[in-house]
């Protein structure tokens, strides 16, 4: 009978665990305890991994991951720009393509972008060595697809971008 219980036990707090984050507090007291919730009056608190959440790089499929390691993206902004920039971003958060966006705000941010990508207009994505200027969804798609990005998400699409941060 106890070893019964013991595996329902077991079972009942497996699935606990999975359902969600764990924390591990110790008391005052130095009891340890274990908890969905962190312990707010505890003198240590620590969120446990437990195993089943992915790296932020794992959430990316094969192809994506090469592609990023070998050609990284990167789209430059500027408050002034517009729908062409709104456009740009959202062409690759809708293809699933890991960047970083740089917003061009101080002058020593557009002097260092005027002297790496040689010009002035924005929207840009810089995607290894290559400096696409403006948004031209034809030609983003065949330097995406040359550098071997997959043509679609098979995946939820993240971005590096200070707006996203925002939303989370």
């Amino acid at each position: 009978m106890s070893k019964l219980f013991l595996s329902i036990s077991l079972l009942f707090l497996a699935s606990i665990v999975q359902a969600g984050a764990l924390y591990r507090s110790i008391d005052e007291n130095g009891n340890v305890l274990y908890s969905d919730k962190p312990d707010l009056n505890a003198a240590d608190t620590e969120k446990l991994n437990s195993g089943f959440e992915p790296a932020q790089d794992d959430a990316l499929s094969f192809e994506a991951r090469r592609a990023n390691s070998k050609f990284p993206v990167t789209l430059y902004v500027a408050d002034s720009c517009g729908s062409g920039c709104t456009q740009a971003r959202d062409y690759l958060t809708k293809r699933g393509i890991p960047f970083t966006e740089k917003k061009l705000v101080t002058m020593e941010d557009i002097e260092a972008f005027k002297k790496d990508s040689g010009g002035n207009q924005i929207p840009v994505m810089h995607i290894g060595t290559n400096w696409l200027t403006g948004f031209m969804e034809s030609s983003w798609r065949l330097a995406l697809d040359d550098a071997g990005y997959p043509k679609n998400a098979p995946y939820a699409p993240k971005s590096n971008s200070p707006a996203d941060k925002q939303k989370n």
